[in-house]
């Protein structure tokens, strides 16, 4: 038995992007209307300007790493279509014990 193990940190890395925020994002929204629901996307690809990307990996000790990517594809200023996965409505709970005393 064991009594001490090192602790590992859950690292996340992109944005957190929900289905409900997704669901809001329509053909002809402006960049700032998808920014306002999605917030700043973490690649804007000055050469791929026509799309911004939205990926997010996290990883927890004893499970395997979560991977999403959605992108957003516009005609200019305006939005023609979104592709890729996001995740449920709720964010989960990440590293939270129980109080003392339960289990």
């Amino acid at each position: 038995m064991t009594w001490f193990s090192p602790h590992r940190m859950v690292i996340q890395q992109g944005n957190y992007v929900t289905e409900d925020a997704v669901a809001r994002v329509k053909p002809g929204m402006t960049r700032s209307q998808v920014r306002f629901l999605l917030g700043t996307p973490l690649l804007n690809d000055i050469f791929h300007a026509d799309r911004w990307d939205y990926p997010y990996r996290i990883e927890r000790q004893g499970q395997p790493a979560e991977e999403k990517r959605l992108t957003v594809f516009f005609d200019k200023d305006t939005v023609t279509r979104v592709e890729g996965n996001a995740f449920p409505a709720t964010r989960p709970a990440i590293d939270n014990p129980p109080p003392a005393g339960q289990n």
